[in-house]
């Protein structure tokens, strides 16, 4: 199940895509504000940002995302339909465009497209290891992992983006969602119990790298 961040001042497109995402099996986070959009993008796994905004236009915050959250897909609405405009939202950082008005099944579609591509929503292949993130499921050379619902998360928001460093703060904002613990430390025991699960050694990791100082990435080989 994906989260998709709906970011977009039109009550009536937003309970509309709403609607549709839902019935598609997403989790569905919506703002109104661009501004008030900015700490959201971290938990996203796709964003589906309105070029017209309050507070931070679109196409400021797209490029902010693509900036902040490289990894992110962005599908961005706009009723702008001129090439110029087109190409200056894609050069901000989004992956594909809508214009307004669209269908709903549509852009549902493209979202799919989105997160197909970035592989979000399917299985993890990192050599032994395997994710399923549709049953939640993780093997380790064929044999079960025992992750807790949280370390599971943590090991896929990780597996995810390799070579991503990803600081403490970052991954309780994702993982824990907005009412995340105020220690950080609580990452830091759930590494270590995911490590010890994988076998994997801090000091020469196969799986998951310590950047000291910034916080943690899985390995890109």
């Amino acid at each position: 199940m994906a989260t998709v961040l709906i970011v977009d001042d039109d009550p009536a497109i937003l309970e509309v895509l709403q609607a549709y995402l839902l019935a598609d099996g997403h989790r569905v986070e919506t703002e109104s504000d661009g501004l008030a959009a900015l700490p959201l993008l971290a938990r996203a796994d796709v964003a589906v940002i309105d070029w017209m905004l309050p507070g931070m236009s679109g196409v400021e915050l797209t490029a902010y995302a693509r900036r902040d959250h490289p990894q992110l897909p962005i599908l961005l609405l706009t009723a702008r339909s001129e090439e110029e405009d087109r190409l200056r939202g894609l050069n901000a950082g989004a992956d594909d465009y809508v214009v307004k008005p669209f269908s709903p099944r549509e852009v549902v579609a493209r979202v799919r497209a989105l997160l197909r591509r970035a592989g979000v929503g399917e299985g993890i292949e990192v050599g032994a290891l395997s994710l399923s993130l549709t049953s939640r499921a993780a093997t380790l050379r064929g044999q079960p992992l025992a992750l807790s619902r949280t370390e599971f998360d943590l090991l896929a928001t990780l597996a995810q983006h390799p070579g991503l460093v990803w600081s403490r703060e970052r991954l309780m904002e994702r993982v824990w969602g907005p009412d995340y613990p105020s220690v950080t430390r609580v990452v830091d025991v759930h590494i270590t119990s995911i490590r010890r699960k994988l076998g994997d050694d801090a000091e020469s990791p196969t799986f998951i790298e310590t950047v000291r100082g910034l916080g943690y990435r899985f390995r890109e080989d």
